[in-house]
């Protein structure tokens, strides 16, 4: 039989650990498995190691009036999925039919990330999202560009089809070039959720979650700085 003390982790582990964790999302009894070591173990590292992470890495995340200026910024929203609390119903996205927090992202029309706002509850429109989150101050939104969840905001958007009738054609070949100019803010989305953390459910409890999302927030425009 074994005795002493339990196996703890060095300092390198831990924060590999809080890394693999973050890139792959697997349970932390499988990534206790791999290093020996307990779940609880595993939770207590991650715990304290993400808000080192996102302290020590914080400079590497741009301003977005800073970042976007004398440049088109494009806006888009998007929902990191989580569990279905039964106390958080303001998490649930009616566009997206789960639960989740929403965040605004930014690049520019090379798909250059530049800014990923804090969360906000999932059910929170873009429109309403980009003033609370204080973006539409801080970009310029009429060099901005948006869907048509932005209708209102001050950017540039497609043309929504007018009740009963229909959109003229130069106002179709508009649509076609905003929605054309996006697709490179969709794919810095596609490439921020690569952390797998951002793409499947969120299973830790949920007031982890702004701490967790910094450090990959961090993490990510710290990884994008040596691409």
């Amino acid at each position: 039989m074994l005795c002493g003390r339990p196996r703890v982790l060095t300092l390198g582990q831990a924060v590999k650990v809080t890394v693999m964790y973050a890139k792959n999302n697997i349970t932390q009894e499988v990534i206790g498995e791999l290093l020996g070591v307990s779940q609880p173990t595993i939770s207590r590292v991650i715990a304290a190691i993400e808000p080192v992470i996102g302290s020590v890495l914080a400079d590497w995340i741009p301003d977005p009036g800073q970042a976007t200026d004398g440049r088109v910024a494009l806006v888009d929203g998007t929902l990191v999925p989580c569990w279905s609390w039964a106390d958080a119903p303001d998490l649930r996205s009616g566009k997206h039919k789960t639960t989740g927090h929403n965040h605004q992202v930014v690049t520019d029309l090379t798909g250059r990330l530049l800014h990923v706002s804090d969360p906000l509850p999932g059910k929170t429109h873009d429109a309403r999202a980009i003033t609370d989150t204080g973006l539409v101050r801080a970009i310029d939104a009429d060099n901005s560009i948006g869907d048509k969840g932005y209708l209102g905001t001050g950017l540039l958007t497609p043309f929504r089809k007018p009740p009963g009738g229909a959109l003229l054609d130069w106002q179709k070949e508009f649509n076609r070039t905003i929605n054309a100019l996006r697709a490179p803010v969709e794919r810095a989305i596609a490439n921020l959720k690569t952390w797998r953390i951002l793409h499947t459910d969120y299973r830790r409890p949920l007031n982890t979650y702004p701490t967790a999302f910094a450090s990959v927030r961090a993490l990510h425009f710290f990884k994008l700085a040596f691409e």
